[in-house]
């Protein structure tokens, strides 16, 4: 074939021959071309015409090409080893309805690069685009010597009988070598890429490449390439080596020194044929296959600027400065404890006596309701209540009396030796379950029968359960984001991952160190949680060893296995996140956001269980339940983008949840799901809302459950209308949204019964709710998002913010943990004013 050979020719043998005349420099390359062209063309005694002419620079050359005579333009130009000079080749083609392209074939000293003109390029459905017009920058080969003249030569040749007119221009690159922190403009086109050259200057080892338009479209590539030849600068090919991204308007690759050992690399700009791969619409389809498609005007004026990159300084004071934010907390807590202590020793001294009642302490509820009413209550069955049958009984369950004889010798049993299954706790007395739980009025002391022992361990197994999940969820999170990292490194493709590219420092193989980083809070803060939590654990056990009456009877019960869970969850979120940024994109983004639910149903949980101790959910039906919404959370990042019928049954499944939970509630566990549960509603609807007109009988929580209903019908209306296309962000807003308007309904609840909230809990609520704030208003900053392509992903790219080193996002990491830790503390001491109160006068709502 032509374009396979370095020149196919062959010379007459009359008088003619003597208008080509050859440089001795090209006299073996030429005899080697008519030989292969002798030998290979297959049609004997077929002539063709070969002139060779002298060309210079800046030059525009008109002339005709046939099949019967080719031409060959030779230039010359000196190169220097400290010197970089780009050369530039310019054709058009003026004949239309070409039965053939012209050939045309750069000949340079160890590179030949050859093109057709009209130049095809292909699209997405094997669409064709031709262009008249082509502009091609030589690859300069390297040079030992000080100074150094080279030839070149372009071939011009055509298969076609009739003649082409063309147009032909080789001119000097101006700033062809880019300039560090200067600014440089130019126009690109698919048929006219453009690339320069960067030279590292002595101290910088890592420079950051921007390359920005004015114009979205049309969609355009920019590559960073060795200094090697060929230079692969066309749509179909760029992406062959070295690193590269799409882009419309912004575009930023960092690029270290250690990559290149030459010190030096090129920046390709490349204009796609078709606006696709950035978002943009497919404006033709072909009739016929071989139908060439005008593409129209697809310049694109874009300016490239390289930036040294921050040193090693700034990375040692981006770790500082994170490591001293969230050690601080650390000494706070230290000094925290100390003046506690100080405290605690002289509280002793001043004791009160044990027997003395919290009501003669100056202890005085300023409730709605009457404590006596609690006596009262005692019998009452709710006709609301839909249960089993539930016989009357002289059995009295009212608050337990036990001796601090028979207490202090049950503490000191081996816990090891209790399990949940050795007693039935409750079943002997099972119709009390019905008179107590459905009584008007509950207090702390109806829902905190079961023993201690057998509840401690049933609440450690949430700790325990979550570190096995922690474990074998994470271990392969981990192997996959290392496996994106590594194809990220060895193919070059940019796109695979969403960062914020005008703020993303590598550090080894990772791309965005500081993104990972910033993740540190989460981790450093949850063990910093537990550690408290081990504190008071520690604590509350020795005041039960010593007998301690305000330890035993009086306060919220003290069950620590969910905040250990709580403090895990929060750790491992600071490790699945850090492992999300390493690579984050659509597929990997649940590991952002599992333990997310996992901490927003924890904390749901810990609320319920603060007051509801005997009645809380098992952690086999927690976690199950978190399992499913991970599930869900699954399918809807695969199949939930615009799917009507997942929607549907997704919001369907969200109701029925959110009333079967709602009656769960309401009925503190009270009911049964049978074959006569649908019977039963309407009797009691018959009964008390049409035959006796009554209002609910538990007010409290029917607020609650109907504002609940409201907030989640509406979301659930709002996701089938809608269909975000972010279905994990949605289903952690559910999340959010209900454990929000929980924690809203305990604090309102708490002060209606005349509790009092102390300062620490009071100063943790209003820091919390601060940070929070801040928090997400770095959060909806949007520096990347997955739900666009990544070149439009790019466009909310910024610069970093804090440092030199951090951005909007880092804050929010850094923000979002602290508030998570205050919200921890707040669960933590919000009751810590119930520790001297009787159970029998804490109510449970």
């Amino acid at each position: 074939m032509v374009l396979r050979s370095c020149w196919k020719s062959r010379h007459k043998n009359s008088s003619g021959s003597a208008s080509c005349w050859i440089r001795p420099p090209a006299a073996a390359l030429l005899w080697l071309c008519v030989t292969q062209f002798v030998c290979g063309s297959g049609a004997v005694g077929e002539t063709k015409n070969v002139v060779q002419k002298d060309a210079e620079f800046d030059v525009t050359y008109n002339d005709t090409v046939t099949s019967e005579n080719q031409t060959i333009y030779a230039f010359n130009h000196t190169i220097s080893r400290n010197k970089t000079e780009g050369v530039r080749v310019s054709v058009d083609v003026l004949s239309q309805g070409l039965e053939s392209p012209i050939l045309f074939v750069i000949r340079q000293k160890q590179a030949v690069l050859s093109f057709q003109v009209p130049l095809i390029l292909r699209g997405l459905y094997q669409r064709k685009y031709p262009y008249s017009h082509v502009g091609r920058t030589l690859c300069q080969p390297p040079t030992r010597a000080a100074s150094e003249t080279q030839f070149f030569f372009v071939d011009v040749s055509t298969l076609s009988s009739q003649g082409t007119n063309y147009q032909l221009r080789v001119s000097r690159v101006e700033s062809f070598t880019l300039q560090t922190d200067k600014k440089f403009t130019f126009t690109a086109s698919p048929s006219q890429p453009q690339y320069f050259k960067y030279i590292f200057p002595d101290g910088v080892d890592t420079v950051i490449v921007k390359v920005n338009s004015d114009m979205t479209f049309p969609c355009s590539v920019m590559s960073i390439q060795d200094i090697q030849c060929p230079v692969y600068d066309l749509d179909n090919n760029v992406a062959f080596i070295g690193m590269y991204q799409t882009m419309t308007k912004k575009g930023a690759i960092t690029v270290q020194r250690k990559d290149f050992p030459s010190n030096s690399f090129y920046v390709v700009v490349v204009v796609k044929t078709e606006d696709e791969a950035c978002g943009g619409p497919l404006r033709f389809y072909p009739l016929r296959p071989d139908e060439l498609i005008d593409a129209g005007n697809r310049s694109k004026v874009l300016d490239v600027v390289v930036s040294p990159a921050i040193n090693s300084e700034v990375y040692v004071m981006g770790m500082l400065f994170c490591l001293g934010i969230f050690l601080s907390f650390y000494l706070l807590t230290l000094l925290m404890a100390c003046l506690e202590n100080k405290r605690m020793k002289k509280r002793e001294v001043f004791q009160i006596p044990a027997d003395m009642s919290p009501a003669e302490t100056g202890k005085t509820p300023a409730s709605p309701y009457e404590y006596g009413s609690f006596a009262d209550n005692g019998s009452t069955l709710s006709s609301e209540a839909i249960t089993d049958s539930a016989t009357s009984t002289d059995n009295n369950y009212g608050y337990m009396e036990r001796s601090l004889e028979s207490v202090g010798r049950s503490r000191h049993e081996s816990l090891s030796s209790v399990e949940e299954d050795d007693y039935d706790t409750l079943d002997d007395i099972d119709s009390d379950k019905n008179i107590v739980r459905t009584k008007k009025y509950l207090c702390v002391s109806d829902l905190s029968r079961k023993d201690k022992r057998i509840l401690s361990k049933k609440y450690q197994i949430y700790f325990w359960n979550i570190a096995t999940i922690a474990v074998f969820y994470a271990l392969p999170v981990v192997q996959l984001v290392i496996t994106y990292q590594t194809v990220v490194n060895v193919t070059g493709n940019q796109d695979i991952c969403f960062y914020n590219f005008l703020c993303a420092h590598p550090l080894g193989a990772l791309s965005a160190f500081n993104n990972i980083l910033s993740n540190l809070g989460y981790v450093l803060l949850g063990l910093l949680f537990l550690l408290i939590v081990l504190k008071r654990d520690i604590v509350h056990n020795r005041a039960l060893v010593r007998n301690d009456l305000n330890a035993l009877e009086c306060g919220i019960p003290k069950h620590f296995g969910l905040y250990y869970a709580m403090g895990t969850a929060l750790m491992m979120e600071g490790l699945l996140s850090a492992c999300y940024h390493v690579c984050p994109n659509y597929t990997n983004f649940q590991f952002d956001t599992s333990f997310m639910y996992m901490i927003a149903g924890l904390c749901m949980l810990k609320l319920y269980q603060k007051r509801h101790p005997d009645i809380n959910a098992s952690a086999y039906t927690a976690y199950a339940c978190l399992a499913g919404v991970i599930f869900f959370s699954v399918l809807g990042v695969v199949f939930g983008k615009g799917n009507t019928v997942f929607w549907i049954v997704f919001s369907v499944i969200h109701i029925l949840a959110t009333l079967l939970l709602s009656i769960q509630l309401y009925y503190m566990g009270r009911w049964r799901l049978d074959s006569g549960i649908l019977r039963r509603m309407i009797y009691i609807v018959y009964t008390d809302s049409i035959r006796q007109c009554s209002g609910p009988m538990y007010i409290d929580r029917m607020v609650l459950l109907v504002m609940g209903n409201i907030v989640n019908w509406s979301l659930a209306a709002y996701g089938l209308i809608e269909k975000p296309n972010d279905f994990a962000s949605y289903l952690l807003a559910i999340a959010i949204c209900n454990l929000l308007l929980y924690f809203a309904f305990y604090i309102i609840m708490k002060l209606r019964s005349g509790e009092r909230i102390q300062c620490l809990a009071l100063v943790c609520v209003l820091f919390t709710a601060v940070v929070w704030g801040f928090a997400l208003y770095f959060f909806f900053q949007g520096l990347s998002t997955w739900q666009k392509t990544p070149a439009e992903s790019r466009e909310h790219n910024r610069d970093c913010i804090l440092l030199s080193f951090f951005d909007d996002h880092d804050i929010w990491h850094f923000l979002s943990s602290i508030a998570m830790f205050g919200s921890f503390l707040v669960l933590l001491t919000m009751d810590d004013d119930l520790d001297t109160v009787q159970r029998d006068k804490i109510f449970a709502f």
